[in-house]
């Protein structure tokens, strides 16, 4: 099935950009990998590099590139030796200041004692 049928729902609320480029990830992925979750963690990678998850949206990041431990590894390390993702949230991309700076907007409690990765964390779950 192709994937722009069965988009999640925050990509639903995204750039067309944002939708196509997990679509046409995915799409590729089952071909290569099958439907399941491999191909939607390809997807989601892909989108990650240049996408940016904030509220309920993906949003275009300033500068494309990993925004997440995890997203930073390549080949078989990604799955032997997984790391934090946030959520989609640029901790990679963003300093702490401007994470600290989001935290305030969504009224995280005890943000100012937080690690960028803390922040990070917090905001992923904030966002839902």
């Amino acid at each position: 099935m192709p994937a722009r049928d069965d988009l999640p729902g925050t990509l639903k609320r995204s750039p067309k950009k944002a939708q196509e480029t997990w679509a046409k990830t995915h799409d590729a992925a089952v071909e290569q990998y099958g439907d399941g979750e491999r191909a939607h963690r390809t997807a989601f990678k892909s989108l990650k590099r240049s996408f940016e998850k904030v509220d309920d949206h993906w949003e275009r990041k300033a500068r494309p590139g990993p925004s997440d431990p995890q997203s930073a590894q390549r080949g078989r390390a990604t799955i032997a030796r997984p790391k934090a993702t946030y959520g989609g949230v640029d901790v990679l991309g963003h300093t702490r200041d401007e994470l600290l700076a989001r935290a305030r907007t969504l009224e995280i409690r005890g943000r100012s004692r937080m690690t960028k990765a803390e922040l990070g964390e917090a905001i992923a779950r904030k966002q839902g």
